[in-house]
């Protein structure tokens, strides 16, 4: 993109349920829609979805990716796992239902062929800062199907290491992390870590280290339910759990993994999120023969009401207004990665589309002068003293500036930056560390740009601060 593209973007940018399926009536035990629960003390909102919105459309873009066939473009057929379905972005698989809740359908045509759907966050990011507890969680009623009708049917609410995306050939090495799984219809839910090598390894592949408990109260096929996983980083060694309805059936510790299997699996960018419905495969088979089969029933929804990811240690009260109340709330872990286009207020910019890992948006058309603003964010009392950005820049030769860091002050002297110039292009991305002052409590924190140039200099996806 040229300088004056940028720049005009840049001033465009200023300037319950009865369901008629095939035939039958089918009646979905639906409870009322809830939203995505406040936020407790101690913790911070680091990302959610509650499924707001028109009947038979489809979930939001800007936060979901769509799956669809049998694999990815050259990765494992059938998904790696023998699954038969044709995944589709067809609303009659997949679709929110009006009522807050996001619903998953598998079908079965006339032929006999099984379809339904499988949604991917945008955002692969999702990692606990050190010292930190990440939360993800969902609020999701399995399909309602039991016995012999329930056959193949393979709800998973789950999370995959950034580092698959575009390879998908380096499970399990990357990490997953089975949040809830089922099959066939069985009141249990299962909560799974995959990880090492394929076939045996630490993680005794392709099993897994899982545990499984009926849910609690209602059957997991009858009523909503939550779902919770914790990736624990406060404690040493570092800790993974599972819960139901805020029970606890399982649990991982680093100490049970080697130094290199706990690395590979902990020590890249971080997770994305997945939610879908398989029909047949590895897990289900195991348990019921060869599946689906021709007592299988179409047509039984995974409804889904809200997934949401929180992180401890964010420090202000996400009910205290901020500076301007027309601007988003404030409150972030300083130790967390602080998506740039979730400023509170900003001069000069623009966000767009990034191509970056784990997609959304960036902010850009950068030049001198500009700045962005973000509320209470969090330092602690344990003093970080290195601030690391995600940047990237396509300016022309000799065209470079700084991206300084300054608190409480847009005028304030800046507590550290560096010097960024042409990383290749405008999507050309790289993290960038830069020494700062020491730094605790909680401060209005102030990204600023300053150039010797009048040109656009540089793009931020995020970034973060640490202790070192």
């Amino acid at each position: 993109m040229t300088t004056a593209n940028r720049h005009r973007r840049r001033l465009a940018a200023v300037a319950v349920v009865l369901v008629a399926l095939s035939g039958l009536l089918v009646k979905v035990a639906v409870s009322a829609s809830a939203s995505v629960p406040p936020t407790p003390s101690g913790w911070s909102l680091v990302w959610s979805d509650d499924f707001n919105g028109t009947a038979n459309t489809l979930p939001s873009s800007t936060n979901w990716i769509i799956d669809t066939g049998h694999a990815y473009p050259g990765g494992p057929g059938n998904w790696g796992t023998g699954e038969i379905q044709n995944y589709t972005s067809s609303t009659s698989n997949l679709s929110l239902d009006g009522g807050g809740n996001l619903r998953i359908t598998p079908r079965r045509s006339g032929s006999g062929e099984w379809t339904s759907a499988r949604i991917e966050t945008r955002r692969a990011d999702f990692k606990p800062a050190d010292g930190r507890v990440l939360r993800i969680e969902g609020r999701i009623q399995m399909p309602n199907v039991t016995g012999n009708a329930a056959l193949g049917y393979w709800p998973a609410f789950w999370a995959l290491g950034a580092p698959y995306r575009g390879n998908y050939w380096n499970w399990p090495g990357i990490g997953e992390f089975d949040i809830m799984e089922n099959v066939n219809g069985i009141n249990s839910v299962w909560g799974v870590l995959h990880c090492g090598v394929s076939p045996g390894g630490p993680c005794q592949e392709t099993t897994g280290l899982g545990a499984n408990r009926a849910c609690p109260g209602s059957t997991c096929q009858s009523a909503f339910h939550t779902y919770r996983f914790e990736w624990d980083r406060a404690a040493s060694p570092n800790q993974l759990r599972w819960y139901v309805d805020g029970q606890q059936f399982h649990s991982v510790s680093q100490a049970q993994l080697d130094a290199t299997t706990w690395n590979n699996m902990t020590g890249h960018g971080g997770y994305f999120l997945l939610l879908n419905v398989a029909m047949g495969g590895a897990f289900p088979n195991a348990l019921g023969g060869q599946t689906p089969t021709a007592a299988t029933v179409p047509d039984r929804p995974m409804l889904v009401d809200y997934v949401a990811v929180w992180q401890s240690g964010g420090g202000s009260d996400p009910t205290d207004p901020p500076d301007d109340p027309t601007d988003p709330p404030g409150g972030v872990d300083a130790r967390s990665t602080i998506q740039a286009e979730r400023y509170q207020a900003q001069s000069g910019t623009i966000t767009e589309t990034t191509t970056d890992s784990g997609g959304g948006q960036n902010v850009g058309a950068i030049a001198n002068g500009d700045w962005l603003r973000f509320d209470g964010v969090d330092f602690g009392t344990q003093a970080a003293h290195q601030f690391k950005a995600r940047v990237a820049s396509g300016a022309g030769g000799g065209v470079s500036g700084l991206v300084q860091v300054r608190l409480d002050s847009r005028t304030a002297a800046p507590i550290g930056d560096f010097a960024i110039a042409n990383t290749g292009g405008w999507q050309s991305w790289r993290t960038v560390p830069a020494n700062i002052s020491a730094v605790t409590g909680t401060h209005t924190v102030y990204l600023t740009f300053s150039s010797g140039q009048p040109a656009d200099f540089v793009n931020v996806n995020w970034f973060t601060f640490s202790t070192s």
